[in-house]
């Protein structure tokens, strides 16, 4: 569900218990895909952990690794996290709108592909040599070998 009514976007509020700090995430706005690929991005500097408190709903919480940490250092983190997170929905926004032009694009690649196989090309090159020996391209038999 898309809208141009600036009522309807949702502004990232959160709640701090002075190591972690979590925040909720409505899936229309911000699609499951686009909050993974987000916390894959903090994966190196906190723990990521996710509850669903309701239908359409993602409960997202930041943990830091470092034990002595400030509130300011925490509304850093939620803030970058909006940042990420906003970046992977336009991500996910234009994978999804150009998703036929690539599919069309890897089907004409395989499609053009030579119909011959590597093994038949292989095959072809070795009966090329071995008459290339041969001026007047006359089979000896492997018995009668030279």
């Amino acid at each position: 569900m898309e809208s141009n009514d600036p009522a309807s976007l949702e502004v990232l509020e959160w709640r701090q218990d002075g190591r972690s700090i979590a925040f909720e995430l409505d899936e229309q706005l911000y699609p499951l895909e686009a909050i993974q690929g987000a916390a894959y991005l903090f994966l190196d500097r906190c723990f990521l952990f996710f509850r669903r408190p309701a239908d359409q709903r993602v409960e997202v919480i930041l943990k830091t690794k470092t034990a002595p940490t400030t509130p300011e250092t925490l509304e850093n983190l939620a803030g970058e996290f909006g940042n990420a997170l906003l970046d992977q929905v336009v991500r996910h926004k234009v994978s999804e709108s150009t998703g036929k032009i690539r599919e069309y694009y890897m089907a004409r690649a395989f499609l053009s592909a030579p119909a011959q196989s590597s093994i038949d090309q292989l095959l072809a090159e070795l009966d090329a040599e071995e008459l290339a020996g041969d001026a007047l391209q006359i089979p000896v038999p492997w018995e009668q070998g030279s």
